[in-house]
């Protein structure tokens, strides 16, 4: 389309103008090609919800996960958050390595006794602290 109406529109013979500037709903015989109208509706209802499940999903923790985070039931990625914000409220990481969690009395009964953890193990030593539901 830009070369029928730009600069190069006198270079080119009339018939490769013609078929430049016609527009889309024409056909290069001259007919006319009709389009059909389609009317369709919007729906009113509402998106059906989707079900929580998986990591998402709210659990029972025990007491000793409950003591840390403060709520009986939670997420274990909400979980993960809360343990997170109370090695960085108490400045529980070992300066030296910041991947060395130093436990104080409350993190020792979730991370199963042990005076230091690797922070990618706490995803694995929490996992017994969440309570398989009945339903």
């Amino acid at each position: 389309m830009a070369l029928s109406f730009g600069l190069f529109s006198s270079i080119l013979p009339p018939e490769a103008t013609l078929a430049l500037r016609a527009p889309p709903s024409f056909s290069p015989h001259g007919l006319r090609m009709m389009r059909t109208v389609t009317f369709a509706t919007v729906s009113q209802s509402e998106p059906p919800t989707r079900k929580i499940r998986g990591i998402m999903k709210p659990r029972k923790v025990s007491p000793e996960m409950e003591a840390l985070v403060g709520v009986p039931e939670i997420s274990r990625t909400q979980a993960l958050k809360q343990i997170w914000a109370y090695i960085k409220d108490n400045n529980l990481q070992d300066p030296e390595n910041k991947r060395t969690i130093k436990c104080d009395e409350k993190l020792k009964k979730v991370f199963a006794g042990r005076d230091e953890v690797g922070m990618l193990e706490i995803a694995g030593l929490i996992s017994p602290h969440f309570l398989k539901s009945e339903s």
